[in-house]
């Protein structure tokens, strides 16, 4: 690599090397994966196999639900230890109408899944995360397209201002300002 000269009107002379010349995308590529047919199908039989496995087993809740249940978390852990400990302890204590038989069931339940959500949870996080930045990448280049047909629309090219005008639906923009009726004193 080599410059003709260091004055004003210098030439390049040398072919310009590129870091990446197998990356068409922006520099900001986050992510370049392809999937194999046989990774593919080894996830969706797993997925069908862990379905299978939970069959009868797991329960949806609505949105709703979920918000207005009461629920055990990190904060109420030690409350609900403690009143396990007491109710076991105090029997005598315990309201008539809670069914002692049933909170055993509900909590050999929390143990043997517990260990199996802390298991799965990461998977779905990392599958989230790198389709995540698939997306990113993805939009990325769309909003380079948009910028570049914009340009290409404002320049008179033939056939960008439609594409321009069902792509700025995306980014309505701003409502005018309309001028306040009332005249300042």
């Amino acid at each position: 690599m080599a410059w003709d000269s260091n004055q004003p009107g210098i030439t390049w002379d040398a072919m310009a090397l590129t870091t990446s010349p197998n990356h068409p995308m922006a520099s900001d590529n986050r992510i370049s994966l392809d999937i194999t047919a046989a990774q593919k199908t080894a996830i969706v039989d797993a997925v069908a196999a862990l379905k299978a496995a939970l069959n009868g087993i797991i329960i949806n809740l609505t949105k709703e639900e979920r918000q207005t249940l009461p629920k055990i978390a990190d904060k109420t852990l030690a409350f609900d230890e403690k009143c396990q400990a007491y109710m076991t302890a105090r029997p005598e204590l315990v309201p008539g109408f809670i069914d002692m038989a049933e909170m055993a069931k509900d909590r050999a339940l929390v143990a043997d899944l517990l260990p199996c959500l802390r298991e799965v949870a990461p998977l779905c996080e990392g599958l989230e995360d790198t389709i995540s930045l698939a997306y990113t990448d993805i939009y990325v280049a769309d909003l380079a397209f948009h910028a570049s047909v914009k340009q290409a629309s404002k320049r008179g090219v033939p056939g960008t201002d439609t594409i321009y005008d069902d792509l700025r639906a995306r980014f309505p923009g701003r409502p005018k300002a309309t001028p306040d009726p009332t005249p300042v004193p």
